[in-house]
């Protein structure tokens, strides 16, 4: 199982976690929604549940649920800038077609 995270989207959650000044990390999950069918989640994480995969990542800490972790798995986290937007980028290998706004995709 593998998760992966480049240094924009590394930065961006470290300085998320500093000026929040407390949590575990991110999580990073799934949620049925949208035209698509899935969506991507991003919360942060104080206390780990049962069933939840921690991956560390240059000393950032992505919580992964083990429901989740079947659609994510390979997925790799980019932090873009593009014009007056920017976000989290998700590159994932599992998704079989996404909708036309980009905030859902299927498997």
């Amino acid at each position: 199982m593998s998760v992966t995270m480049t240094p924009a989207a590394t930065e961006r959650v470290q300085s998320f976690m500093t000026n929040r000044g407390k949590g575990l990390g991110l999580r990073l999950g799934i949620k049925t929604t949208g035209c698509s069918g899935l969506a991507y989640v991003l919360e942060f994480v104080d206390d780990l549940n049962e069933d939840d995969h921690m991956f560390n990542i240059e000393n950032v800490n992505i919580i992964i649920d083990t429901k989740s972790l079947v659609y994510l798995d390979g997925i790799e986290l980019d932090f873009v800038k593009e014009g007056l937007n920017e976000g989290f980028k998700f590159t994932n290998p599992n998704a079989k077609g996404e909708c036309g706004c980009g905030e859902s995709f299927n498997v």
